[in-house]
Formats: structure tokens, C-alpha cells, sequence
């Protein structure tokens, strides 16, 4: 059976706040059942969290800019950004205490700089933004490393996506690709699922997945039928808190019902062949026609194709086996409207 790696994107929707971290990898890493068979469904693999250096952030002018947006925790997008980002110590609690829940662990890192976490810890995953994938000096430090690096394309064509590619190369080809659309929220006649086939076309050497930023779970759930192997969604406690983007991400039900449909299309894709599955054979055998009287049969009368018909149950002979029915002798007396069974006929 097919197993998608589901990342659930904390990014900085926990507001500078560890404590609130830990709450959204608590709800990640929460049982999801399913409730018309009651079975126990594998949750979220993955929590992504996002690490910035400031000083390799926006220019000093932008930076330094008045911020007055709603979600704003500074005057300046400067005091904003620091609100919101966790220290390297921070990131290790939260490292440890993924794992205690089983959860991988992946970060985003926004600057060569930011490596400094690996002196803490190693990653599962290591993610580069979308916004970095020109970014080449911090995806060559990033390949060196030599950790699982996943890619988004939410602002690239195929020629960034094969420089990226060309750096980590140099490296390792443990890689993984997103389609991806920097849109927030993206507007579903901008998705363009049809990508995610390109990608596997075009470079099926690596893992292909999609980094979803629309409104509900319509897409993740497509994409998986599409046969992506990774889904990316950003996750939060409250879809109405403060922060970017808290309003674009799945509160606590929609983390349960995507991870629960993503599950039961993992469960439903099955196999590339047409079969008689084990799970049906009952219902084929009370609802399938076999061959029966259409009248009266009596004792010693020869059966012609005139006296049969199809009826249900499928537990008697199929069409196709009327060779083995017509022209025999009636074994006994049989009733109109019958299944005929091998012990009536001689």
C-alpha cells in the first residue's frame, strides 16, 4: 500500500512561542480514525519548522521600514522578525520533543548561517524555500551537509529547478521535489496538479511531491491521487490567531480530516491491474447472475437455451459456461425461476 509522507508546516505560525510549538507537534502527532470502519489510520510523519538569520534577511532600508500590518508583532519588520524567531536551544527542545511523538523533524533554513542548528542536532530533512531555489551559496552549504533535501517550485521554472538541482548533485541525489505555488492563498485555477505529472515525467530519478497553500484539503487529497509521494500543509491551533499564515492553514479538524483522507486514498489507489478482489467475492456470490429455469423442468427433460435465463445469486453456472447446462438431461425435477446446479443435470 502506498505511504505518503505527510509534513505538517508549523513555520513560524507559533508566534515566537515554544510552548505553542509544542502544542501544534502534540496535535500532529494525534491518532487519526477512520470512523465508518473504526480503524486506527497512520497520522502526520513530519513537522516542518522555519529557521531565518536576520541579518541575511531584507535589505537594511526594508528591514528597518515601518510594519503596520495587522499581523505585525513590531514596529519595524525588523522587531517583527525577531519576535517570531526561535534560537537555536529553542529548536533542539523541539527537535527532542518531536521525537518523543515519533515525528520526523524538518526545517527550512533561510541562510548559511542558520547551519548552526546542526551543531545541536541533525535533522531528518532539511528544506529550501521557495523563495531560495536561486538562492545557490546556501543550497551548496545545505547540500554539503549531505542530509535529504526537499525542494519547493512555488517561484521557479524547469531552468531554476536544474541549477538547484545541479548544485546538490555535486553532493547527493537525495532529493525531493514539490510542486509548489507561492500564492497565499492560492487560487484553485492557479494550482495546476498537472505539474506533479511533468515532474515525475521529467524527473522521476527523485522523490516528487506538493507543497499546498490553498484554502481546505481538496488539493492535497488530488495531488495524492495524482500519485504524489510528499504533501506539505501548514497547520495551526487557530485559523483566526494573529500571524501571515494562520488564516491559510488547517486548525485542529481540517489537520484530521486531510491526514484521514490522505490515508483512506493511500488505502484506495491499490494496484495497477483490473482483478476479482478477496474483499468481494461474498458480495459477487449474492449479487451476480448465474444460469436458472425459466420454467418448469421435469425429471428425464433435455435442457435447451429456451428454458434458461439469468438470475442471482452467482453461485451456479455463468453464461459463458452454458455448454455445461444446455443439451444435458434434468437429474430431477426443477422449479421456474431455480439456479441450476450441477447436481440436477446429468
Amino acid at each position: 500500500m502506498k505511504h505518503t509522507y505527510i509534513i505538517g508546516e508549523i513555520g513560524q505560525n507559533h508566534n515566537g512561542s515554544v510552548d505553542i510549538a509544542k502544542l501544534l507537534i502534540e496535535i500532529a502527532s494525534r491518532p487519526v480514525i477512520d470512523g465508518l470502519f473504526g480503524e486506527k489510520l497512520t497520522g502526520i510523519d513530519a513537522i516542518k519548522l522555519t529557521k531565518r538569520d536576520l541579518k541575511q534577511e531584507l535589505s537594511y532600508s526594508q528591514m528597518n521600514s515601518t510594519y503596520n500590518s495587522t499581523n505585525s508583532f513590531g514596529k519595524t519588520y525588523f522587531e517583527h522578525r525577531e519576535f517570531l524567531e526561535l534560537t537555536d536551544e529553542e529548536h533542539l527542545e523541539l527537535f527532542k520533543y518531536s521525537k518523543s511523538f515519533g515525528l520526523d523533524f524538518v526545517i527550512t533554513l533561510c541562510a548559511p548561517a542558520t547551519l548552526s542548528l546542526l551543531k545541536l542536532f541533525t535533522p531528518d530533512k532539511l528544506k529550501v524555500a521557495s523563495r531560495d531555489l536561486t538562492n545557490l551559496p546556501l543550497i551548496e552549504v545545505m547540500a554539503e551537509t549531505k542530509l535529504p533535501i526537499i525542494l519547493s517550485t512555488g517561484m521557479a521554472g524547469k531552468k531554476e529547478l536544474d541549477e538547484a538541482l545541479e548544485v546538490i548533485t555535486k553532493f547527493h541525489s537525495n532529493i525531493s521535489i514539490l510542486h509548489c505555488v507561492s500564492q497565499y492563498p492560492t487560487r484553485y485555477k492557479n494550482v495546476n496538479l498537472n505539474s506533479i505529472k511533468y515532474l515525475q515525467k521529467n524527473y522521476a530519478q527523485y522523490t516528487i511531491g506538493y507543497s499546498d497553500h490553498t484554502m481546505g484539503i481538496a488539493t492535497p487529497v488530488g495531488a495524492v491521487a495524482m500519485g504524489a509521494e510528499i504533501i506539505e500543509k501548514h497547520i495551526t491551533i487557530d485559523r483566526g490567531m494573529k500571524g501571515t499564515d494562520q488564516a491559510g492553514s488547517l486548525s485542529i479538524d481540517g489537520i484530521h480530516r486531510m491526514v484521514r483522507d490522505i490515508r483512506l486514498m493511500d488505502f484506495s489507489l491499490g494496484k495497477e491491474s483490473i482483478q476479482i478482489e478477496e474483499s468481494v467475492k461474498l458480495t459477487r456470490i449474492k449479487l451476480e447472475r448465474s444460469i436458472a429455469s425459466n420454467r418448469i423442468i421435469k425429471k428425464g427433460e433435455i435442457i435447451g437455451e429456451k428454458d434458461i435465463h439469468m438470475l442471482s445469486p452467482g453461485d451456479g453456472y455463468k453464461w459463458t459456461e452454458k455448454d455445461l447446462v444446455i443439451a444435458k438431461v434434468a437429474n430431477c425435477d426443477i422449479d421456474k425461476d431455480e439456479i441450476i446446479k450441477s447436481n440436477m443435470i446429468l
